[in-house]
């Protein structure tokens, strides 16, 4: 088992690292303007407590570098930190290049799953603008799915190399979706962290507070999410047991399978169940998007 640790830097190939370039992302969506502020030390940014803010940074972003003229998410609908999820491309490209003589493998052959894309379409979007790379995207919501359908028409590119399919069983992740020939190069998961509404709550009030400082302020959930987004029985710890042993079942079928693990002391015990079932390779990849670590848990039958 390998443990690659990182500082709380961006990938190097991620071209967000050196920050925000507001003047250009105003310029790509002027929309953004009514929400940019100038902060306690003078520097310009954005009210990131403010849902709306986000999803106008997120617009000008994929505008302004991606290439991606029309997106939006549902209504409440989990809204992802483009720079952090373009990171965790960056890293999963470098898992490939490591069993392609260190060359990052791209274009249309590379084939993608992507477990629970959500309306925002995130990660095939970013895979393909980014390597070209071919991806099946999976729901267990056929509302989310029909929005993020709507992305793929209403961007050019898109409609040839992503594809969406529900997940009719929700009890499972990979059965019902993989058929008999299919082959994946690799798994991606963003998994639903908590293990209630209630826990959830908790956790966003506490989050909220500290962005907001005011404590008579309402909480609210800055980067949004609908339930099946955010919590599952069992919380990510379960969701990722779950798919390792169903992987299991498949692995002539998939190649690095990973998944983002967002507390660490769910790790080790999923780390376990791996070394148990006898994975032939597993990978801790520590990232960090400012003061928020994540990590990416990959392996390989």
């Amino acid at each position: 088992m390998n443990s690659k640790k990182k500082k709380n830097v961006l990938h190097p190939r991620n071209i967000h690292q050196s920050g925000y370039d507001f003047p250009k992302l105003e310029e790509a969506n002027p929309a953004l303007k009514d929400y940019i502020i100038e902060t306690a030390f003078g520097t310009i940014s954005i009210d990131f407590a403010n849902p709306k803010a986000v999803v106008e940074l997120n617009k000008a972003l994929l505008k302004a570098y991606y290439n991606v003229q029309n997106w939006s998410i549902l209504k409440n609908s989990l809204c992802p930190p483009i720079p952090g999820r373009a990171d965790y491309v960056h890293y999963v490209a470098d898992l490939l290049a490591a069993d392609n003589s260190g060359i990052i493998p791209t274009g249309s052959q590379i084939n993608v799953l992507d477990i629970g894309t959500g309306s925002s379409l995130i990660y095939p979007i970013l895979g393909e603008r980014i390597y070209a790379w071919s991806f099946l995207g999976t729901d267990i919501d056929v509302t989310v799915l029909n929005h993020a359908r709507s992305l793929i028409k209403t961007n050019s590119g898109l409609s040839k190399k992503i594809t969406l399919q529900l997940q009719e069983n929700k009890g499972h992740i990979f059965d019902g979706i993989l058929r008999k020939d299919d082959y994946f190069d690799l798994v991606m998961c963003n998994p639903p962290f908590y293990k209630s509404r209630e826990e959830n709550w908790q956790k966003t009030s506490k989050k909220f507070h500290n962005l907001n400082k005011s404590k008579e302020a309402l909480p609210v959930q800055n980067f949004g999410g609908h339930p099946n987004e955010l919590w599952c029985e069992g919380g990510e710890r379960k969701f990722v047991r779950d798919m390792i042993n169903e992987s299991m079942r498949f692995q002539k079928q998939l190649g690095w399978i990973t998944s983002l693990v967002s507390n660490k002391e769910n790790l080790k015990p999923l780390i376990a169940v791996l070394e148990y079932n006898k994975a032939s390779k597993v990978e801790i990849i520590n990232t960090a998007q400012g003061q928020k670590a994540i990590r990416i848990l990959a392996w390989k039958w």
